[in-house]
């Protein structure tokens, strides 16, 4: 039995990092919109590394900030330490990663979500999604409690993260649960295959949490973060985020004995004893795991990370488990600086259920239920910015559905977010999604330096961005624009103040006058050195001053990589109705119209996207739709 508790606009199942960006998106946007969780003290809880960022992660929290998220300014606020990672390397690849306040984040998200207009936080689970016929097509009616309270809504997204069916793993032990030792969702996935939806089993682990008075700092490797810290939101100033107070990071090793306990032991691990059903991510394996598949190595690298500012607990990344406690004990023991480690909490390896992402439309609806949409570890992706990403994007489109606009759709080319969402929807995944930069054949121009000229004006279009912040970032573009049109007309005469520079940069001195352009250019010159020999130059923060040096060095690559992108744009510009006959065209192979009919794809350059079907039914499918 249920009884009848409400109309609202959008249901957002889930308050992890996708149902918060969901929901405060909906709710920005004007529409009445309730989050549901089944703990109020687990709002964006980081249950795994409380980090944001990284890899491929920083350009997603860039990207979220830009297009008028909340990870981004939420993470500044909560920083222990900075770095920005690939330095040695080019600017595609620069990746900012901040170690985070686990405690701090999650009290911020829960006061800015109780403080939001339109906005109301409830702690429930949803145990059924209920849907209505219309034209022939389900649509979301209602979602219900599991103390029978059901709220009629006009769209519900599921952001569900490791909760649906979810089951705790150590050794031995098995306990129904989700992470950190949280409630289980059990019957909301019994209602989504109810209705059809093909749901897949994954798996994801977390290492032992240590104290951090139990470790012997003087033996490790001791990490700082950076001195001049770029903040991930356009809302932190920059001048107030400079590097003081951080807290230091560990570096340690596994060793033999380490791996000889493992060995000992593998038998009893769930991995190898056929326990453990759900499917894991190879890029971040656990420390049974590569122990067996790396025997060559002698040692593996750990990162002893803080939880908080004012906790004891220790992360220890790189050493998840689901190993014994008692064997994780004498692992942990065996790790030089952890001989006498006090474990607070054990590691574990978790399982739960998500939704085949390929039923999915890019803009996260679900294909054959309206107003349903799907968002982070439930589309099968893995990792709090993923998620975050998914949840911003599945709630404009709600937003946008209900006010009768047009989808936000995000191409490839647009964005990391674009790329994740993109290879969710139309190639599918067999195991938990991570983004990298390696995904993207648009490294180059879609670099986390430059997410707010990507995304922000689109942020503003759909009614994220407000006047105020639109108007900074105009600013900021003209700064920039303005500052590479001076580079390229103004020169220096040669003395001996820049052929200082030029030697101890080594290269030749200069014997003509020459632009300033023309300098940057050269790569071991950097914008900042110029500086001594530029005095006309103006007052510039360091993000605008990186955007200029980086504009004009790679001015070539960036203008090949954009011919690249029209060529490659006219696939997208053609459009292939959703309800297409691909049984019309009898020269398409039959696995190419069996996965076209599955996935649907929303125009040509998704098409030609999807595992199995080849350029030559690409060429075939064109000349139809021409004709």
């Amino acid at each position: 039995m249920s009884y009848y508790a409400g109309t609202i606009d959008v249901a957002v199942i889930g308050a992890g990092h996708a149902g918060i960006e969901a929901a405060l998106a909906a709710s920005r946007l004007g529409l009445q919109t309730v989050i549901f969780t089944t703990n109020l003290d687990a709002v964006g809880n980081m249950p795994c590394n409380p980090s944001i960022g990284g890899t491929g992660k920083g350009h997603l929290v860039f990207e979220i900030d830009a297009l008028g998220g909340e990870m981004g300014y939420a993470a500044d606020q909560v920083t222990l330490q900075s770095r920005t990672l690939n330095l040695g390397k080019g600017p595609a690849v620069h990746s900012k990663r901040v170690q985070a306040d686990r405690i701090l984040y999650r009290n911020y998200m829960k006061k800015v979500m109780e403080n939001t207009k339109n906005l109301t936080l409830r702690q429930a689970e949803i145990v059924d999604i209920r849907f209505e016929e219309e034209n022939g097509k389900k649509r979301v009616r209602s979602v219900v409690t599991s103390l029978g309270a059901e709220w009629e809504c006009r769209a519900a997204i599921i952001a569900a993260g490791t909760f649906l069916s979810s089951r705790t793993i150590t050794g031995e032990a098995i306990t129904e649960s989700g992470p950190d030792a949280m409630l289980a969702a059990g019957k909301l996935s019994a209602s989504l295959r109810r209705e059809g939806i093909s749901l897949l089993r994954f798996k994801t682990g977390t290492p032992p949490r240590i104290h951090a008075d139990s470790i012997d700092y003087s033996v490790l490797e001791r990490q700082d973060g950076e001195e001049l810290v770029t903040p991930f939101s356009a809302r932190t100033a920059e001048q107030a985020f400079v590097s003081g107070g951080q807290l230091p990071c560990y570096i340690a090793y596994t060793n033999e004995k380490t791996h000889a306990i493992i060995r000992e032991n593998i038998h009893r691990s769930p991995l190898y004893s056929g326990v453990i059903e759900g499917v894991g991510p190879r890029y971040c394996p656990s420390i049974e795991d590569k122990v067996m598949r790396f025997a060559d190595k002698h040692r593996h690298q750990l990162f002893v990370e803080p939880c908080g500012a004012d906790t004891k607990e220790i992360y220890l990344q790189g050493f998840s488990s689901s190993l014994p406690e008692e064997v994780q004990i004498a692992m942990l023991h065996s790790i030089k600086g952890f001989e006498n480690a006090v474990t607070m909490r054990s590691a574990y390896a978790i399982e739960y259920d998500c939704a085949d992402p390929l039923q999915l439309r890019a803009t996260l609806e679900f294909k054959d239920f309206k107003g349903l949409y799907g968002a982070g570890q439930f589309n099968g992706s893995s990792g709090y910015e993923e998620a975050a990403a998914q949840g911003l994007v599945a709630g404009i489109n709600a937003a946008l559905a209900i006010k009768g606009e047009e989808p936000m759709v995000l191409p490839r080319n647009s964005s990391y977010i674009g790329t994740l969402i993109d290879d969710l929807v139309t190639k599918g995944t067999n195991e938990p999604y991570r983004i990298m930069t390696s995904r993207s054949e648009y490294r180059l121009l879609l670099r986390q330096d430059n997410a707010d000229a990507r995304l922000t004006p689109i942020g503003r279009r759909v009614g994220l961005i407000d006047d105020a912040r639109f108007s900074a970032y105009e600013a900021k573009q003209k700064h920039i624009a303005d500052e590479i049109e001076r580079c390229e007309h103004t020169f220096l005469p040669p003395s001996d103040a820049l052929n200082g520079i030029m030697q101890e940069s080594g290269l030749p001195a200069v014997t003509t006058g020459i632009s300033l352009a023309e300098l940057l250019r050269r790569p071991t010159i950097t914008y900042q050195v110029l500086a001594a020999v530029d005095p006309s130059r103006p007052e510039l923060t360091h993000a605008e001053c990186y955007a200029v040096e980086v504009a004009i060095k790679y001015e070539g690559y960036i203008k090949r990589q954009l011919a690249e992108v029209k060529r490659r744009e006219k696939l997208d510009e053609t459009k292939i109705p959703e309800d297409f006959d691909y049984d019309k065209i009898p020269s398409l192979r039959i696995e190419a119209r069996q996965k076209l009919k599955a996935i649907r794809p929303m125009d040509i350059g998704a098409a030609s996207r999807i595992s199995g079907v080849s350029p030559a039914d690409i060429s075939v499918l064109l000349i139809y739709l021409t004709k």
